[in-house]
């Protein structure tokens, strides 16, 4: 804003400097006062004025009489005139103090009424209608200096208190410029005679009369100009009304001034509330996936949105090749997005219908988020602030996707390992037990080679399962275990054809094993081959971890759409603490007897990936010392 237009004017505007920048207390006291001075007048003047007033109507019943009686004494006559005469004078002057003191105490009134409210638009109304009351104007206009320093009309009010459109803006530009450049207030009782605005376009076009117009200011500066006039009547206004006109606007000024800051304050805050709701939306959605595209492609899409970009690019820094790779895009990226990608650490070189901001981790640059706008235009700079603080948050689920894809590639290559390994074993596995065998078949072995025999072949049993197991294990958590679902699966019959496989450790356990299965129990949807494995699992579970002479049951029921299996046992069973464990890879339990006890801690683990993989789902329910229940689902056949 220029300094013109903070430079003091004549006389009148000095008495706006003073009166405006006594400050609300001193404005108030002048309305109170001009209330007490209405209210003396009313009280002590009136009573003397009606004597003035009945004398002077004798006076004239008396020189109208000797008028008809042609009786004229010019003494007298002379006398009584000027008698009337003064009490005119002073009726005119009381009469005046009168209206000047009503427009204090309305001053005073309005003041208070302007200061009562923050709320920019009711403002701006309040002091336009109160203005236009004041001034006995036809119509106000209240003009602000807007981002482009140009002085834009935020308030057009009519002595209705109606708000005016814009075919009624017809104005005198020239005064309101002529206000804002010098600063001074200006009033004129008719503008088309008027030697300062007589040629002027507007004035002549529109035929304005009575106009005035006072700057705004606060602290030091204008903030705009108000704008009154009358199209009808010349002479409206007086200097009196330009001076009272400019005392009121000094108030309203600083009335306009608080509430724009409140409005900004009350934006900004609205804003930056809005920009964490966005932000907390963005940090669900990225924290919600692992994957490391759909990562990579969110974080790129909010980038283009908010930033209202037309292409876009993510470039991450391959610390091991040491090179930038663009792992995400948008649209037809231009070349020179894709330059400033390749250089991550160089990032100062941007365009203005581009921007880059770098990706940081723990005080070192991990990658780059590139926009670009394809009509060339510049981005706003909330944009590059909101790329940033997006940068900031996407940085740690990038790398928390990053971790995760190593984590995946390292399980991997151990599930690759331990499929190639598990197949390598059962070669040598196969040869120790059929070399075993046939070392029975080529004569008579002494009881100690047999039982060094039996030892051979109960490990290399106890081998093949632990492989078999692992082969399992890495073929579930790579998904490559194959499936081969059937409808009509009848879990009694699965149970008949197994429990012979396992009658001898039960024997030898001397365990009681019971099984209820009612005969109308529907047919499952299963794979049969792997329902037997989960069967062998759990029943296996139950005799290994239940002492001499225990109860084994197995029992199944109709569950909804599903068949519930049940496996119990009398066993040591667990705290909740160990059931907590119980399906980590490779857990035991630290009891004493289960330690002694053969096993990998892989089959129950297999056991429950299996009973989801065909929809079931696995719980148990175990009491120390008492036993364990494990449960089993699987869904009915249509």
């Amino acid at each position: 804003m220029s300094s013109e237009r903070c430079v003091s004017g004549s006389h009148l505007m000095e008495k706006y400097h003073t009166i405006s920048h006594t400050g609300l207390k001193n404005l108030i006291i002048i309305g109170r006062r001009g209330k007490k001075q209405m209210t003396h007048l009313a009280s002590s003047s009136r009573k003397q004025m009606t004597q003035q007033l009945s004398a002077a109507q004798q006076a004239v019943d008396i020189l109208r009489k000797q008028l008809q009686a042609g009786m004229v004494d010019k003494d007298y006559w002379g006398a009584r005139l000027t008698e009337l005469s003064e009490l005119l004078v002073e009726v005119e002057t009381l009469s005046s103090n009168a209206d000047h003191q009503r427009k204090l105490g309305a001053l005073y009134e309005v003041s208070q009424v302007i200061g009562s409210s923050l709320q920019l638009e009711q403002v701006l109304n309040q002091v336009m209608d109160s203005i236009i009351e004041l001034s006995g104007a036809e119509r106000g206009f209240l003009l602000l200096y807007d981002d482009r320093n140009e002085l834009e009309v935020v308030a057009a009010r009519n002595m209705d208190h109606e708000t005016l459109g814009a075919e009624d803006f017809a104005i005198s530009r020239s005064v309101i410029e002529m206000v804002a450049q010098a600063g001074e207030p200006v009033v004129t009782t008719n503008a088309v005679d008027d030697p300062r605005f007589a040629r002027r376009d507007s004035v002549m076009t529109h035929n304005l009369r009575s106009i005035q117009a006072v700057p705004l200011r606060a602290r030091g500066q204008i903030l705009g100009v108000v704008y009154v006039d009358n199209r009808i009547r010349a002479g409206v206004f007086d200097e009196d009304d330009l001076e009272l006109l400019a005392a009121f606007s000094g108030q309203a000024a600083v009335a306009i001034e608080n509430a724009r800051l409140f409005t900004k304050t009350d934006e900004a805050l609205d804003n930056r509330i809005a920009e964490l709701s966005r932000m907390q939306e963005i940090d669900q959605e990225l924290n919600a996936t692992l994957d490391f595209s759909r990562v990579m492609g969110l974080t790129l899409d909010w980038a283009v949105r908010v930033a209202q970009a037309d292409n876009g690019a993510i470039a991450l820094i391959d610390l091991e090749e040491g090179e930038t790779k663009v792992v995400a895009q948008h649209g037809s990226t231009p070349s020179g997005v894709l330059t400033m990608l390749g250089d991550a650490y160089s990032l100062d070189g941007d365009r203005e219908d581009s921007l880059t901001v770098p990706i940081q981790r723990e005080g070192r640059v991990i990658g780059v988020i590139g926009l670009a706008r394809a009509d060339q235009k510049s981005f706003a700079p909330e944009a590059f602030s909101f790329a940033s603080r997006l940068a900031d948050h996407a940085a740690i689920a990038i790398e928390n996707a990053q971790l995760y894809e190593a984590v995946k590639r390292a399980n991997e290559t151990k599930n690759e390992f331990v499929s190639v390994m598990a197949h390598e074993l059962r070669v040598p596995m196969t040869s120790i037990k059929g070399y075993t065998d046939m070392i029975s078949m080529v004569g008579e072995l002494s009881e100690q080679q047999s039982r060094y025999l039996n030892v051979i072949r109960s490990n290399v049993e106890r081998m093949t399962v632990l492989v078999n197991d692992l082969s399992d294990i890495a073929r579930l958590e790579s998904g490559r275990l194959p499936l081969e679902i059937e409808d009509n699966i009848q879990p009694a019959s699965v149970l008949n054809e197994l429990l012979p496989t396992l009658k001898g450790e039960i024997e030898q356990r001397e365990h009681d094993v019971h099984i209820d299965i009612p005969t109308d129990l529907p047919e499952v949807r299963a794979d049969p081959r792997r329902v037997t494995q989960i069967f062998v699992n759990l029943i296996s579970n139950a005799f290994k971890y239940t002492p001499n002479g225990g109860t084994i049951t197995v029992h199944a029921v109709r569950q909804s759409g599903y068949v519930r299996c049940e496996v119990t046992d009398t066993g040591v069973g667990m705290t909740p603490e160990e059931v907590s464990k119980l399906f980590t890879k490779f857990w035991r339990a630290e009891d004493a007897y289960v330690r002694d006890q053969p096993g990998s801690g892989l089959g129950l683990t297999i056991a429950k990936n299996l009973v989801e993989l065909q929809g079931g789902e696995m719980t148990v329910s175990s009491q120390k010392n008492h036993g364990t229940t494990f449960s089993f689902t699987l869904p009915i056949s249509e």
